[in-house]
């Protein structure tokens, strides 16, 4: 920030635990894949002395992606956390995945963090993914920077991309958003490309040149300056523009000079405020080299102008039946409030839990209260529990340092929690609290899956409870119409990490099959039936008939049953078995095999014996004449329909109602939103919409998002039930 000459990494470069609140910053990086943000995490450790100069930790491995899954996809899939340390203060660096399906990754990177980096790629530029993230961020006013990575492509333009990013996340102020170094050319090569080999910085008014692999400062030359003055004079202006010091612009206009001391302090308090979002740009060490270019001014940028956890405003926090709760946030000395917002497992530790401490302070072998609300919808029962905690440590790859304890504010692993998961509140055994949890995006994406074999099946359920514990974007269904055990996720990939996950963690082999939507059948028109069932086998028989008449009925009726027998045809008290009977079939459909309803199922009349009726035999007979009934009428075979709602950018929505109307869907309205976005409103079968979770992301480039609820049951058309009956028929 104030572009003060580092020769020498601080301290050892491996944090461990802090001391106070005031040593600790927790930054989350932010951008889309391929933009180089775990590229960016390891130049940060390497510059900080965690690594060494090949860039490994010491066991051969990656800081970061060092998960089997990641390298064999060659992405990040999971947030990670490399804690580095840098003139005395612990940087906690939560390096989260780009792509689209692991937003729930990104959602925890974000809680657990008081700023974000959001990495830009100068040959990229900005996707609409990254936007509506840094829209997030502005919502609740995280303080954020930008670093400018991929300097060395072939078409890569600093100032461009810096406009690109002012026009993108400056809204009405793009002033807020410029650079505070400005790259240093060196020689040309032969194919015209000048490679980035330093940074000129606008305050200082130094070159910071790291050509020989370490940063060296130096005097710009005659030829730079009227450059330098330019790009300064604009960003002294956004700097006092965003002073807390109103009479600082009017100073400065007036012809005074500000003394950078001055300068510097007010940028890292609007930084700090969320007002101001200073530009950088970073590279990688080359070969040998201990620093990469930009990473001791964005390790600067980290420990002087982002905020201490003091400065976050905490989670709403109550007791576990609701009632409020008012606590000193990010007080060591207060009681515990910790949230687990990461869950993974080891095939050697076990269940490992990604702990941020709001509150108090966390030991090893405490036992604590752990608190899970709120997410029953996606098979995580509520819970309240009591459970030790086991060995505390900071993650460096797939090194687990240990630490005896952590402070209000910082990070760290606990082993063997046995019922955490992620979102769960722990606190003091004696004084139980419970977080309010973040906003999840819903899996809108059905994986219809089955054991590959019988050992499978036996290892199944675990599996997936493991699995949806660990992840709670994941919403694991038992569907009771179809049988089907369903794994909703965000989209193929986080679909394929799923499979894959339980496969290698949880030694489960599944089958994907084709995911059934929820059918029901009806009557189309009024028919008879009769049912008999009369038989004699030595000692007590089975006679009951019984003839009824059903007859269709609005949409969301369900069944009605209706008694109409006179002179007591059949016994009052077989009446109930009648129903019974009827009921049960209509469980079982008519047809197809679907549920039946919509129907009134009138009990017209009947016989009796006076030995040999029972209550089985009427249950049995009025199933019979249901069936009956059904072969004499026709069976509409009704599908679901969801309310769809779909927030698309304006540039898409005529691409996106072209499209539902491809899919029978109906448009009831659009709404205009901010931000240039539309809010459309339409009724789709569900049996259109079972990937629409991926065709959407396609359709508008990642930039639109949607929600479904079930509206009801409409008839389905002939030609779409006829196939899917031939469809029932080959299948059998």
């Amino acid at each position: 920030m104030g572009d003060k000459a580092h020769t020498h990494p601080g301290a050892a470069g491996r944090a461990t635990a802090a001391d106070h609140p005031t040593s600790v910053r927790n930054v989350v990086l932010v951008g889309h894949s391929g933009s180089g943000k775990t590229t960016l995490v390891e130049a940060l450790a390497l510059t900080a002395g965690a690594l060494n100069r090949a860039g490994r930790v010491e066991d051969g491995g990656c800081v970061s992606d060092y998960d089997e899954m990641e390298h064999r996809q060659q992405r990040s899939v999971q947030l990670s956390l490399v804690p580095v340390e840098w003139d005395g203060i612990k940087i906690n660096v939560l390096d989260t995945p780009g792509y689209a399906d692991f937003v729930g990754e990104l959602r925890a990177g974000l809680r657990a963090a008081d700023a974000a980096l959001f990495v830009v790629s100068a040959s990229d530029g900005v996707d609409g993914s990254t936007r509506m993230v840094w829209e997030e961020c502005a919502a609740v006013g995280m303080p954020r920077a930008i670093v400018i990575t991929h300097l060395e492509a072939a078409r890569a333009d600093f100032e461009e991309t810096t406009r690109i990013c002012a026009e993108a996340f400056g809204g009405d102020d793009p002033d807020a958003v410029l650079p505070l170094y400005l790259p240093l050319h060196g020689p040309q090569a032969p194919d015209g490309h000048a490679p980035v080999t330093g940074l000129i910085g606008l305050l200082s008014r130094k070159l910071f040149d790291y050509a020989s692999g370490e940063r060296e400062e130096s005097e710009p030359g005659e030829e730079q300056l009227p450059l330098i003055d330019e790009a300064r004079s604009m960003l002294i202006e956004g700097i006092i523009s965003e002073s807390e010091d109103e009479t600082l612009m009017e100073r400065y206009l007036g012809g005074e000079q500000v003394d950078v001391k001055t300068l510097i302090e007010d940028l890292e308090r609007a930084v700090a405020r969320g007002v101001f979002f200073p530009v950088l740009a970073a590279a990688p060490a080359a070969e040998g080299a201990r620093q990469g270019l930009g990473t001791v001014e964005l390790l600067e940028l980290i420990t002087r102008g982002f905020p201490t956890p003091l400065e976050r405003e905490a989670p709403r926090v109550t007791t576990p039946d609701g009632a409020p709760r008012e606590l000193r946030m990010c007080d060591p000395d207060e009681s515990l409030v910790a949230e687990v917002v990461k869950t993974s497992s080891d095939p050697y530790v076990g269940r490992i839990s990604l702990v941020r401490v709001f509150s108090g302070t966390l030991r090893a072998d405490q036992t604590v209260h752990v608190s899970g609300h709120g997410l029953a919808d996606r098979g995580h029962e509520d819970h309240d529990v009591d459970e030790r905690i086991g060995a505390l440590s900071t993650p460096f790859g797939k090194q687990q340092r240990p630490v005896s304890h952590v402070i209000a504010g910082d990070l760290a692993c606990v082993a063997k929690l046995s019922r955490a998961e992620t979102g769960d509140t722990l606190s003091a055994k004696d004084d139980p609290l419970l977080m309010a949890s973040w906003e999840m995006p819903d899996p809108l994406l059905p994986l219809a899956i089955q054991a590959h074999s019988k050992p499978d099946e036996d290892k199944l359920s675990q599996g997936l409870a493991r699995l949806v514990a660990e992840d709670p974007t994941m919403r694991l269904e038992q569907n009771q119409d179809t049988h089907q055990v369903v794994l909703w996720c965000l989209g193929e990939a986080h679909a394929d990490v799923a499979l894959e996950r339980l496969r290698s963690r949880y030694g489960v082999q599944v089958d994907v099959v084709p995911h059934r939507v929820s059918l029901r059948e009806t009557f189309g028109d009024r028919a008879a039936g009769r049912g008999r069932h009369v038989k004699q086998s030595g000692g007590h028989g089975q006679y009951a008939i019984c003839e009824i008449e059903v007859e269709p009925l609005p949409g969301g009726s369900g069944i009605e049953f209706v008694d109409e027998v006179v002179g007591g045809a059949v016994p009052r008290q077989f009446i109930p078995s009648v129903e019974k009977g009827v009921r049960a079939q209509a469980a079982k459909g008519v047809a197809a095999g679907h549920p039946l309803i919509d129907v009134r199922v009138t009990l017209r009349d009947g016989k009796a014996h006076s030995v040999d009726s029972s209550d089985a035999a009427f249950q049995t007979a009025g199933a019979l004449a249901l069936r009956e009934a059904a072969a004499q009428a026709r069976i509409h075979l009704l599908e679901p329909v969801a309310e769809v709602s779909v927030l698309v950018g304006d540039d898409y929505v005529g691409a996106v109602m072209s499209d539902l109307s491809g899919r029978r869907g109906k448009v009831l309205g659009t709404e205009q939103t901010s931000g240039g976005r539309t809010l459309i409103r339409a009724e789709v079968p569900e049996i259109e919409i079972g990937r629409y979770a991926v065709d959407l992301r396609s359709l508008t480039h990642g930039t639109a998002r949607f929600g479904r609820r079930y509206a009801r049951h409409d008839p389905m058309p002939p030609q779409i039930a006829d196939r899917l009956r031939e469809e029932l028929r080959a299948a059998s």
